[in-house]
């Protein structure tokens, strides 16, 4: 359902406020450049901390941009299931095709209540769902097992996963199959992500770079992972570059 480049798009500020222009201007750059999909307000959008206008703001301003050129997968996740459920339905009636949903952070809820979390928004709202998985920065790690559960729901379609494991990407594709959604969370470990059986990635470095993160997956796409690994080569820099320092607060 999804699959090549998605940028993580960051949300630009001025004075303090969404800046709606400079962000219109964004989404224009980024189609331009061969992106596949657009992801607002995930955690690189800064998310968290936006009030509830301006997320719904951004949302909108994404989809409207867009114009059914490419998809768009909004961020409507939080550790409140009540709010995560309210994102969801304001996602689907702003026109967005799909969801970007991840674990409760801090509350550390067990697999049964990732599962009901994650079922509660599935039953709210009839739109296709993903999964997004980062222990590193929500302590808790969704299980395959859990995984597995929540796919045989109607709109759940797949993981961003963050957990830069190669493993994991074969072992979700050997309890799910092929037509499970597999997004790669983490630049740097892409390709192998890809090699493995992934379908493409929510990309920080798409931001600075997208045409040739663009290029990078259509390479993976086509099975020219020579051509990908050289493109790999050039973007690692950059991929290391951004994280020096913490890229995500406002």
């Amino acid at each position: 359902m999804f699959k090549g480049s998605y940028t993580a798009l960051i949300t630009p500020f001025h004075n303090g406020a969404f800046d709606e222009d400079v962000f219109r201007k964004l989404v224009e750059f980024q189609i331009k450049s061969g992106t596949h999909g657009l992801v607002p307000v995930g955690t690189t959008g800064e998310s968290p901390t936006l009030s509830h206008d301006e997320h719904q703001r951004v949302v909108r301003a994404c989809v409207q941009q867009a114009g059914g050129r490419i998809p768009v997968i909004a961020g409507a996740g939080s550790n409140s299931t009540a709010e995560a459920v309210e994102l969801a339905k304001f996602a689907k009636s702003a026109g967005a095709n799909g969801i970007l949903v991840v674990t409760p952070y801090y509350n550390k809820p067990t697999q049964e209540g990732l599962y009901q979390h994650f079922k509660a928004i599935n039953d709210a709202a009839e739109i296709p769902i993903l999964i997004y998985n980062i222990p590193g920065r929500c302590v808790i790690d969704m299980s395959v097992a859990t995984m597995a559960r929540l796919f045989a729901l109607p709109n759940i379609v797949g993981v961003k996963d963050a957990t830069a494991s190669m493993v994991r990407v074969s072992q979700q594709r050997a309890a799910m199959g092929p037509d499970f959604c597999q997004l790669s969370g983490e630049d740097a470990t892409a390709l192998g992500f890809m090699a493995h059986g992934g379908h493409g990635c929510i990309s920080v470095t798409a931001n600075v770079a997208p045409a040739l993160c663009a290029e990078f997956q259509n390479a993976c796409i086509e099975g020219d992972y020579a051509r990908a690994l050289l493109i790999h080569d050039r973007l690692m820099p950059l991929h290391d570059a951004l994280f020096v320092e913490s890229n995500r607060y406002r």
